[in-house]
């Protein structure tokens, strides 16, 4: 069953949230609420600390003051009981380039939870269907990027962080992942993303936080 399923309850909180990077502070006072069902998209200018944001949400790295919450409990004491719900797919594609498609996704679920789509299912909701055999090394940008994105079909993670989703796809990749996204927030899920892309999520309850505000 997946975990969309069986955590109805939980909400990620950040709380009066401040980031220094290079002695230059990127927010502070900052603070938001995603529930399950919910997407939050984090907006602003380059260098307002978007990308540092979501490495917090992920607790990659720890806000230099406040706090983030998922259920009323820090992140940080939670721990593994926290990251066990989180996907995070970043700049980087975070492909295996030596492996092939298909290995790149048995390696992913192995690490992970095992997700309501098969492999199979998963290549064929991003369009890749009939690459299993193909080394990643052979994929265009686009397509590994729709590589990088189906990991998350094939494990079980509640909450999706996505930083700037929209790299090297066209608009057709695009509409693929804007479909994506919006199914697991229809079931349940949660997901907080950066884009400079205009996103297009019809009947998602989507908040906006602008850091250039």
């Amino acid at each position: 069953m997946s975990s969309t399923a069986t955590k109805p309850d939980a909400r990620l909180t950040g709380r009066a949230l401040s980031c220094i990077r290079d002695d230059r502070t990127l927010f502070s006072g900052l603070g938001f609420g995603v529930d399950t069902g919910e997407a939050l998209i984090i907006e602003g200018r380059n260098g307002t600390g978007k990308t540092t944001l979501l490495r917090a949400i992920c607790g990659i790295r720890r806000p230099d003051e406040g706090e983030i919450l998922w259920g009323g409990e820090s992140i940080e004491r939670l721990g593994p009981d926290y990251h066990r719900h989180v996907a995070y797919v970043g700049h980087n594609d975070g492909v295996k380039r030596e492996l092939t498609v298909a290995e790149n996704l048995r390696m992913s679920r192995a690490l992970g939870s095992e997700g309501r789509l098969s492999i199979e299912e998963a290549l064929r909701k991003v369009h890749l269907a009939g690459f299993e055999d193909v080394a990643a090394s052979n994929l265009s940008a686009g397509q590994r990027r729709r590589l990088a994105l189906a990991r998350l079909l094939v494990t079980d993670s509640l909450l999706w962080v996505l930083d700037e989703p929209f790299t090297s796809l066209d608009r057709h990749g695009i509409g693929i992942v804007e479909e994506l996204m919006a199914e697991h927030v229809a079931r349940g899920g949660m997901l907080v993303m950066t884009s400079h892309h205009e996103v297009s999520m019809h009947r998602t309850a989507v908040h906006r936080l602008n850091l250039s505000a």
